[in-house]
C-alpha cells in the first residue's frame, strides 16, 4: 500500500505519522508499519520490542527515559485519546529541553516518532486509553531516567481540563528538574 503521511515537528528527528486509513460501511484497514515507508521517512532504526499499556482518563505517565539503553519509540493510540510528548535530552541539540506534542487518538491514526535521547510521556484525555509502542532496545529497569512531568524549564502544556484530576505514580510524582 506505501502511503505514509510524514510531518516534520520543530526538533529535529521527531515526526508524527500518519498511514493512509482505508474505510467503508465494514470499517477500516491500516498499515501501520511497513519497513519500506519508515525508511523512505528517515527510521531507520531496527524495532526490537512491543509494549502496549491501558490507562484511564487522567494518568500522566512520564517523562520516562533509559540511561544508558536509550530507546527509539513508535508510538500510538489504538482506543482513546492522549497528549503525547517528546522533551530533547541531547546534550549537543540546539532544542535540548524543548518539548513538541501530538494529540493521538484511535480516530486520527497519527503515530509519534521518538528517536534515542528523548523523554517521553503522555496524558490521557478520554474515559481510558489503549497505547501501543515499538521500542528499537530492549527495556532495562535498572537503567531507568526521568524528568518531573511538569518541570518550569522544560514548560510542557499539557491539556489538563479543569475537572481532571491527575493521576501519577509515586515514582513520577518524585522525578527531578532537568537542571
Amino acid at each position: 500500500m506505501g502511503k505514509l503521511l510524514v510531518e516534520k515537528t520543530p526538533i529535529d528527528g521527531v515526526l508524527i505519522l500518519t498511514p493512509a486509513v482505508y474505510g467503508d460501511e465494514r470499517g477500516y484497514f491500516t498499515e501501520t508499519y511497513n519497513e519500506n515507508d519508515f525508511v523512505a521517512a528517515g527510521i531507520t532504526c531496527r524495532f526490537v520490542q512491543d509494549n502496549q499499556s491501558r490507562s484511564r482518563r487522567g494518568v500522566l505517565r512520564g517523562l520516562h527515559f533509559q540511561k544508558t539503553h536509550p530507546q527509539s519509540k513508535l508510538v500510538r493510540v489504538l482506543e482513546g485519546e492522549v497528549f503525547d510528548v517528546a522533551v530533547d535530552l541531547r546534550p549537543d541539540s540546539p532544542t535540548y529541553g524543548k518539548w513538541t506534542g501530538v494529540l493521538l487518538t484511535a480516530d486520527n491514526h497519527k503515530q509519534f516518532f521518538v528517536p534515542r535521547g528523548f523523554a517521553h510521556g503522555f496524558l490521557v484525555l478520554s474515559e481510558s486509553a489503549t497505547f501501543a509502542y515499538k521500542c528499537d532496545d530492549f527495556y532495562h529497569p535498572e537503567d531507568e531516567g526521568g524528568l518531573a512531568w511538569n518541570d518550569p524549564t522544560v514548560g510542557v502544556e499539557w491539556p489538563i481540563p479543569s475537572d481532571m484530576e491527575l493521576l501519577l505514580s509515586e515514582k513520577d510524582k518524585k522525578q527531578p528538574t532537568l537542571r
